[in-house]
C-alpha cells in the first residue's frame, strides 16, 4: 500500500532545476497514511523534501507516530533520505520502525530508523534541573 501511494505521489514532485523527483508515504500508528514529494525553488535551498513535507501533513492532521516509511525515486540504487530527514524521520518514530528505499524500477532496500540515523539528536537530550 505505501509503495503505490509513495509511486503514485512521485510523478507531482515538482523538480525542474535537479530532474530528481522524490515520493514518500508514510504510515502512522493508527493506520493514517501521509504523502509527500519535494518541492523545488529557483532560490536555492528554499526547496521542501518529500519527507517534510509528509511529516507536515501528518502533524497537520494531529498525528506524531510514524510506524513506517516508503521513499522512491528514479536512479539506479534506492535512495536514502537527506541528513535533515533522517533526523525528521528519527523525531517522530522509534527506533525499529522500518524505511524502505525503493527505485522506480523496483529495487528495494528496507533499514530501522536507528540504522539510517545513528546517534540521532532526541528530546531525550533535554533535562527540567
Amino acid at each position: 500500500m505505501l509503495k503505490d501511494i509513495a509511486k503514485s505521489v512521485w510523478a507531482n514532485a515538482y523538480a525542474p532545476y535537479s530532474k530528481f523527483k522524490v515520493g514518500v508515504a508514510i504510515k502512522t500508528i493508527d493506520g493514517s497514511v501521509f504523502s509527500g514529494v519535494n518541492v523545488e525553488n529557483a532560490a536555492y535551498p528554499e526547496g521542501t523534501c518529500a519527507e517534510a513535507a509528509a511529516i507536515a501533513a501528518m502533524c497537520a492532521a494531529g498525528q506524531r507516530e510514524i510506524v513506517e516509511v516508503y521513499v522512491i525515486a528514479d536512479c539506479k540504487e534506492p535512495v536514502p533520505p537527506c541528513g535533515g530527514c533522517r533526523q525528521k524521520l528519527a523525531e517522530f518514530s522509534k527506533p525499529d520502525v522500518p524505511v524502505t528505499m525503493a527505485t522506480i524500477a523496483g529495487k528495494e532496500k528496507t533499514i530501522v530508523v536507528s540504522d539510517l540515523l545513528p546517534g540521532s539528536f532526541s528530546k531525550n537530550f533535554f533535562t527540567n534541573k
